[in-house]
Formats: structure tokens, C-alpha cells, sequence
């Protein structure tokens, strides 16, 4: 972990979110004091894909009729 000053993230800001970008956390000191940390963002992407609604739908059964007057039936 990098550690530097507020003055030095403010002279050396695009050379720190280089460093953040290749995976190197830094610790931003504010009079010798942690105040912020810098780190990559971790993608949210896991990679699943999602299924095909369509096909997912056509497995239920059809009904006929309203299914929100189905729906207001049921909750009474």
C-alpha cells in the first residue's frame, strides 16, 4: 500500500490513478492522518448470462382471462 500526502495527490494525481488502475491501493494522508484510500473498482460483472425471458414465460400455463383481476381476488 502507497502511501502519500493530500499535496502529492494533488501534484501527482494522474500518475496515482495509474498506479490504482494496476491494482495498487494508495492511502491518502491528510497531516499524517488516513483520510481517504484510493483502490480499483472491483467489476460487478460475474459473467452470467441471463436466461431468454420468452422462453422462461412460455413454460408457465396459459390462463385465461385477467390475471390482475386474478391477482385482486386473491389477495381478498
Amino acid at each position: 500500500m502507497k502511501r502519500v500526502s493530500v499535496r502529492e495527490l494533488h501534484l501527482n494525481t494522474s500518475a496515482l490513478i495509474k498506479d490504482v488502475v494496476e491494482g495498487q491501493i494508495v492511502l491518502i494522508e491528510k497531516r499524517g492522518v488516513p483520510a481517504a484510500e484510493l483502490r480499483p473498482i472491483v467489476s460487478a460483472f460475474s459473467g452470467k448470462v441471463l436466461p431468454n425471458r420468452e422462453k422462461l414465460l412460455s413454460r408457465f400455463p396459459k390462463v385465461k382471462g385477467d390475471s390482475g383481476r386474478f391477482l385482486e381476488e386473491d389477495r381478498s
